[in-house]
């Protein structure tokens, strides 16, 4: 039964806590539009993703009126693009991404996701072609967004893949630099990947999935700062107990959610993702909840430990909220789209390797940071071996979207608008890395792999 005290709470969380449901993303297998011939195959992922996601909005929609539950972002997720690519007699796949622009125009929704390859052990047919398109697909595109895993435990870090997507994220940025390099900022270079994430720039709908699928990502980290901000006196016990307790209210929107779109869609709920996910907005930071907890600024010595801390309650309180927790899942830091962590790198109280270090413990990895636009492909290139190391070792998922701001240098401002935020340059180490980056080969996957 609902205890009738949660009713004005959650408008609280609602009105002043900035909670809302980041996103409702619908899951498409396009394993069924594989063809031989390019147009063919285009013409039936445009027809099946229009065909199964014209409701997807409208009953997003549908569903924030009658429960005054604000759904953020609807979105789309489809089958890794380089599997139909290999089907296909073409040196360019860009007429997939076309084809996935027009089914986001056609359908409504904000983003649409998996224009992707996973190859974290090889190349296989169509992944090379990929992934020298993205600069192009990204350019003529708006609303599709690119990923590629590079690595994972079990097949360790393909160290040719990762010099190529420094190559394509400086080419991506370069391509967009009339646009505030915006192709940069809808590109994410993977560790671990998982097959159901929600939250774009990395959503794809992994090939274990079913053919369609919802799944929720949730939000609220005001949620949880307010929380922290009326509970003076606790110790470290009690701030993650509350953090818990918090997150499990959170999660239960998520899931009352994910069940009432999958019932008025009639496609199956997949996995509430119960990650923290920040906005620019003043109230709703990560940074500012460990700030809460007793730091001076993020990237304080201290703040790798209470986003440790952060991270786990935020994954207990909502385990017990859902019946099926995935994605993601634990707590955010990309910097443009985070009010305090922009406040914290303009400052220099953070930086990006204190950013790195507190990658070990968070959901993702280095998310939106904008590096000095002459940065070299090569420093590109190590920083997603880095993460990917950092993922790797530790079976988590690690990631990397930074964006080369073309043009500009430390300290200077590059602003996306909307959820992507904006925020300053932030200095990288101008040491080479390029000896490493051109070994190529693959850092073979560590001995924990061995669990079989």
């Amino acid at each position: 039964m609902y205890n009738t005290h949660d009713i004005p709470e959650t408008i609280t969380m609602i009105q002043d806590e900035h909670l809302d449901i980041r996103t409702v993303t619908l899951g498409i297998s396009l394993l069924d539009c594989i063809d031989g011939d390019i147009d063919t195959a285009c013409r039936r992922i445009y027809d099946k993703i229009t065909r199964t996601a014209r409701d997807l909005v409208p009953v997003c929609e549908e569903i924030e009126r009658e429960y005054g539950i604000p759904i953020i972002n609807k979105r789309i997720s489809v089958t890794p693009i380089a599997m139909l690519a290999a089907a296909c007699k073409t040196s360019n796949p860009v007429k997939f991404a076309l084809a996935l622009e027009r089914a986001a125009k056609a359908t409504g929704v904000n983003f649409i996701g998996g224009y992707s390859a996973l190859v974290q052990k090889g190349f296989a047919a169509g992944d090379y072609a990929l992934l020298e398109s993205i600069p192009e697909a990204l350019d003529v595109t708006e609303h599709v967004c690119s990923s590629v895993n590079i690595g994972s435990t079990k097949a360790g870090i393909n160290m040719d893949a990762v010099a190529k997507m420094g190559r394509i994220v400086r080419a991506t940025a370069e391509r967009t630099a009339d646009r505030n390099c915006i192709g940069a900022a809808k590109l994410v270079v993977f560790c671990n990947a998982p097959e159901d994430n929600p939250f774009m720039a990395g959503a794809f709908h992994g090939v274990g999935e079913p053919d369609c699928v919802i799944n929720v990502g949730v939000s609220g980290p005001g949620v949880v700062r307010a929380a922290l901000a009326k509970s003076e006196g606790l110790d470290l016990a009690g701030v993650s107990e509350l953090i818990k307790r918090t997150a499990f209210k959170i999660t239960r929107m998520g899931q009352l959610v994910a069940k009432e779109a999958s019932r008025r869609l009639c496609i199956p709920f997949g996995i509430v993702d119960l990650s923290l996910a920040p906005t620019p907005a003043v109230g709703d930071s990560v940074a500012h909840i460990l700030e809460e907890i007793g730091l001076e600024k993020c990237g304080a010595a201290g703040t790798t430990a209470a986003l440790a801390m952060l991270n786990d309650a935020v994954k207990k309180g909502g385990v017990m909220a859902s019946s099926r927790v995935g994605g993601l899942s634990g707590a955010f830091i990309p910097v443009t789209e985070d009010a305090g962590m922009i406040d914290a790198a303009r400052s220099g109280a953070l930086r990006i390797e204190k950013l790195e270090a507190m990658t070990a413990v968070c959901s993702v990895g280095l998310d939106m940071i904008n590096i000095p636009g002459d940065t070299p492909a090569e420093v590109i290139s190590a920083i997603i071996a880095d993460e990917a190391a950092i993922g790797m070792i530790n079976s988590k998922t690690t990631a990397v979207r930074v964006i080369p701001a073309i043009g500009k240098q430390v300290g200077e401002e590059l602003s996306f608008g909307g959820l992507l935020g904006s925020g300053p340059v932030m200095e990288v180490s101008r040491y080479s890395p390029a000896k490493l980056i051109a070994r190529g080969g693959q850092i073979p996957a560590p001995i924990q792999s061995l669990k079989n």
